[in-house]
């Protein structure tokens, strides 16, 4: 990575998890920013490099990166926000919850411009607001499965053809699982996000006839699933029934270790997975798994934003580089470095060369794949986009995790955990 100019590095425990802040030396009329960002999937080298290069263009601005674990961000971040110590800037997945914090960058930037390029994505932002443009969208996301094709090779099991249902997947992987004698078959992400798609391939609605929130009897049917993988050891102990409460946990390095065959994380992975996979085995993005009622994917992304801090300067200066990172030629560096889906519309038009940028034809076919998921989710199962635009989303999600962990790990039963979502989800 280019280093920044000037930089030091320190390193400090926060929580469970580790920071690294980059400073630079500036002139002493410089205005400084602080930027948190998650170091969990390979982005940071990016990132820095950009930023080395807006600082030499703007010596009056130094912009300081602290790198946190994606927890971090989750759960401690809008605690700092909430008691006016959060940074300037950071890179956010909870988009629209973090609205009342955000700075409205309509006044620093061209909003025409803003409105025609990413226009699809500004109301996830809004949190309900009729207008206003709180960040820009680096990333469009799509959950969705790795698989070890080398895991499936070895054992002789063909690949379940697209379309093919979870059970069928599962029926799959516990093949190679037995002929290879792997730790576990099948892992997802312990994330209320990551099951929301599944859960809808079997007719989770997530909202009633109101616009409320509702458990029915799809995500009920899928939350079983989950109970059966786990009981059989199909799915490993090490993630959802391990990690207390509403804390995410992804199954990074049991894919990588080739501990199973089949991981359901997402599109935001493709430069983590191949960077750590390298050689060791073949891998692709495959279809993700249906249900009876389609073949549900969660959208999503992250997006960068700056916090208000009653500091005109700082709001402005922070606008301004929000503005440049958001602006096509950066976003074109941005989206083909990290292989990342470009939420630009003018970048969607004209694609983006990912071999040329360094990637491998797996990641770049995955990115393909999982633009094809995201486009046929849009049709089958639309709650998920709603979703992802309703501010108020975490809470159904941290609920999914926080109880049905409980009932993975026994502490309750099924049915006790899906009274304890419905009462958390409905206010009951």
């Amino acid at each position: 990575m280019t280093k920044l100019p000037k930089t030091t590095v320190r390193a400090w425990s926060s929580g469970c998890a580790t920071a690294v802040a980059m400073t630079c030396a500036m002139p002493a009329l410089a205005v400084d920013l602080d930027l948190m960002m998650s170091n969990v999937d390979a982005k940071s080298s990016v990132f820095a490099e950009m930023a080395d290069r807006y600082m030499a263009e703007n010596p009056d601005v130094n912009i300081t990166l602290n790198l946190v674990g994606y927890n971090v961000i989750r759960e401690q971040l809008p605690i700092q926000l909430e008691a006016g110590t959060g940074p300037d800037m950071a890179f956010v997945t909870k988009l629209g919850g973090l609205n009342p914090f955000y700075v409205d960058l309509t006044p620093y930037v061209d909003a025409d411009h803003w409105e025609a390029t990413y226009g699809a994505v500004l109301p996830w932002y809004r949190a309900g607001a009729p207008d206003g443009i709180y960040g820009y969208h680096s990333e469009m996301t799509v959950t969705g499965p790795y698989v070890n094709l080398t895991m499936f090779e070895e054992a002789e099991v063909e690949l379940p053809a697209p379309g093919a249902t979870w059970e069928e997947w599962a029926d799959a992987a516990q093949a190679v699982m037995d002929a290879t004698g792997s730790y576990a078959g099948m892992v997802m992400d312990r994330s209320g996000h990551r099951f929301a798609g599944p859960a809808m391939s079997y007719g989770a609605k997530y909202f009633g006839d109101d616009g409320n929130f509702v458990l029915d009897d799809g995500f009920r049917k899928f939350a079983g699933l989950m109970m059966d993988w786990h009981e059989s050891g199909l799915m490993p102990a090490d993630i959802w029934p391990a990690v207390s409460g509403s804390k995410y946990a992804n199954g990074n390095e049991m894919f990588f270790n080739q501990d199973v065959a089949f991981y359901m994380s997402g599109s935001w992975n493709t430069a983590n997975v191949q960077q750590n996979v390298g050689d060791k085995f073949d891998y692709a993005v495959v279809p993700v798994p249906c249900g009876p009622d389609g073949c549900g994917i969660m959208p999503g992304g992250q997006g960068l934003v700056a916090f208000s801090s009653g500091d005109a300067d700082r709001e402005a200066a922070s606008a301004a580089f929000i503005d440049w990172m958001a602006a096509d030629d950066q976003a074109r560096e941005w989206a083909s470095r990290t292989y990342a889906i470009p939420a630009n519309a003018t970048l969607q038009a004209e694609g983006l060369d990912y071999i040329g940028a360094g990637a491998s034809a797996a990641v770049a076919d995955g990115l393909i794949a999982f633009t094809a998921m995201a486009a046929a989710a849009a049709e089958q199962t639309p709650q998920a986009y709603r979703m992802q635009g309703t501010a108020n989303n975490g809470l159904f999600f941290n609920a999914t995790i926080k109880y049905l962990g409980a009932a993975l790990n026994g502490e309750l039963t099924l049915d006790e955990a899906l009274d304890k979502i419905e009462e958390e989800i409905t206010g009951g």
